[in-house]
């Protein structure tokens, strides 16, 4: 059963269907938030990549009993004052990305990506409401927590904008096209930046409506306004599946997962 992932809620804790029941007409506001709707919480799982570098659709691939890109989804369902969850895939997947969002029991705000990331993460943001943090986030980020989720939401509805980070570990070193090492680099304030990501919706659609470029991130184009971007200490497990070795590793953390074991 796809659903069997999901944590169990408590018995008084609406459901995400329950949550979001009626949002795509209306822009409802979080419970307690004084009218306000600086508490809400959406995210867009971007799954609209072709997995070149693997050979397949990546987000779609088997991992445990449901598909890569199901386990950021239901990850995000369990996270307290998520109320929006839209789903972001290529158009041979909307149906799949739909029957999905049905078997997890959350409401269907399934989008067509675009050409480029940003493309697709713009096509999201459409369905989005008007106030509140929304994250984004990979849907090859099957391994994040609901922890690390929470921590990245508090921190970007204090600061405006928030990423999950890790230092950088390994010695850097630039090297010129033809293979040469040009420099090493100092790593002490180098960090590999993860996702989730997440902004003050406002802020985000400000960013790319202003972008004339093309960006890695989400953060890159709030950088771009002057915005200063709060960096939240990562998990070294929230994998980017960009390879079969990653794949590999990751359903190794995921059976440790399961078995109740600590990673």
């Amino acid at each position: 059963m796809v659903g069997s992932q999901v944590s169990p809620r408590p018995e008084n804790d609406p459901s995400p269907r329950e949550r979001a029941r009626g949002h795509v007409h209306a822009s409802p506001t979080a419970v307690g938030d004084g009218g306000t709707g600086s508490r809400r919480r959406a995210v867009v799982i971007v799954a609209a990549g072709r997995g070149t570098r693997m050979g397949t659709d990546k987000v779609w691939m088997p991992l445990g009993n449901m598909p890569v890109v199901a386990h950021s989804i239901a990850a995000f369902a369990a996270v307290k004052l998520v109320d929006r969850i839209v789903l972001v895939v290529s158009q041979d997947r909307l149906e799949q990305g739909r029957g999905l969002m049905a078997q997890l029991g959350v409401p269907a705000l399934v989008c067509v990506g675009g050409e480029r990331r940003q493309d697709s993460v713009r096509n999201g943001l459409a369905l989005v409401g008007e106030t509140g943090v929304v994250a984004i986030h990979d849907g090859a980020r099957p391994l994040v927590s609901q922890a690390l989720i929470e921590a990245c939401y508090r921190a970007a509805a204090l600061a405006g904008a928030a990423v999950a980070a890790i230092p950088v570990r390994d010695t850097v070193k630039r090297v010129t096209a033809d293979g040469w090492v040009a420099e090493t680099l100092d790593r002490s304030s180098l960090w590999t930046v993860q996702t989730p990501q997440l902004f003050r919706v406002e802020l985000l659609r400000r960013a790319y409506d202003a972008l004339d470029r093309e960006v890695t991130d989400d953060a890159a184009a709030v950088e771009l306004l002057g915005h200063p971007v709060r960096v939240v200490p990562g998990d070294p497990l929230n994998l980017k599946l960009t390879t079969m070795e990653d794949m590999v590793v990751a359903r190794a953390v995921l059976a440790q997962r399961e078995a109740g074991l600590e990673v």
